[in-house]
């Protein structure tokens, strides 16, 4: 028994110096949630012996191309990105299978999908609260484009980010699916924190956002069904570079508990604390672990 638990004694003195030894590097891209998510995980795994760095305001192609050379460590990556825009798969797949494909053909590529978080960050298109009051009848992208067929002469602005606007799960994608009537001048791209703005200020007609953005409810959004089922599932995870991992393999285990607490519900109120209410990332990221002190509790 003492021969037991003093190897178990030895294995966690290990892991314990792996991390503190271990400097993660974290991307994350151009908005919000990726802020929050990158300074939540530094955050936490700074309890527990890591030195994280972050870089932050990385655009989707620039922070995947750096992670798969190794310039980049850990990302949390959305399902639906890696499955169309990464791996150019336009099948229809549901939330699982979407997850153990982009998990297989990411494999490939020296890059490990861990346990994923329970929220689906996908797009939609919503519309202004005075706008969503002249068109009641309005609730999915179809009846939408109802009103620009019925309405060709007048101006339908549709804000976007530009991102969005040049990918190929973007607007080029949605317009097909749809047989969107927009034209080229109703088209305005700009940020992303900007269209939230714009929809605020009843400035454009619909607009895109994430269906986790803590905007929505704080600026009375109207968010459309996307009843042709166009935009694949996004639901996030935490994706590491397997040599960092053969070298880390602790890191699993530590990251299935956070991914754990991830809701949809929880994704809305902590981007709303950062987009709403001007709270600084790493303020709500310690309020969040102070929240949960199972997450940094010591290893009995």
């Amino acid at each position: 028994m003492k021969k037991i638990c003093l190897m178990l004694g030895l294995a966690l003195l290990c892991a314990n110096a792996s991390a503190q030894n271990a400097v993660l590097r974290v991307g994350a891209r151009v908005f919000t949630e990726q802020t929050v998510l990158a300074t939540l995980t530094a955050e936490y795994l700074k309890t527990k012996g890591y030195d994280v760095q972050i870089t932050s305001g990385l655009g989707s192609n620039i922070a995947r191309s750096a992670q798969e050379t190794g310039q980049l460590d850990l990302l949390w990556e959305y399902t639906g990105v890696s499955l169309v825009s990464y791996n150019h798969v336009n099948e229809k797949l549901d939330s699982d299978a979407t997850y153990q494909r982009v998990k297989a053909l990411d494999a490939q590529k020296g890059l490990v999908w861990l346990s994923p978080s329970k929220f689906n960050n996908t797009y939609a298109l919503a519309f202004p609260e005075e706008v969503a009051k002249q068109y009641p009848h309005v609730n999915n992208i179809s009846e939408l484009n109802q009103v620009l067929k019925d309405e060709p002469g007048k101006s339908h602005v549709l804000a976007l980010d530009t991102e969005f606007a040049n990918r190929p799960d973007g607007l080029v994608g949605l317009t097909k699916t749809y047989g969107l009537q927009f034209t080229r001048r109703d088209i305005r791209q700009m940020d992303a924190g900007l269209v939230y703005t714009a929809l605020k200020n009843s400035q454009v007609f619909a607009g895109l956002v994430y269906t986790t953005d803590g905007r929505l409810d704080s600026f009375h959004l109207k968010v459309l069904d996307d009843d042709l089922h166009y935009f694949p599932d996004y639901t996030a995870a935490p994706v590491v570079r397997k040599a960092y991992l053969d070298a880390h393999p602790e890191l699993t285990g530590l990251l299935k508990p956070l991914a754990d607490l991830l809701d949809s519900a929880t994704m809305r109120q902590l981007n709303a604390r950062v987009d709403v209410d001007h709270e600084n990332p790493t303020v709500v990221a310690r309020d969040f672990l102070a929240q949960h002190p199972e997450l940094t509790k010591e290893a009995p």
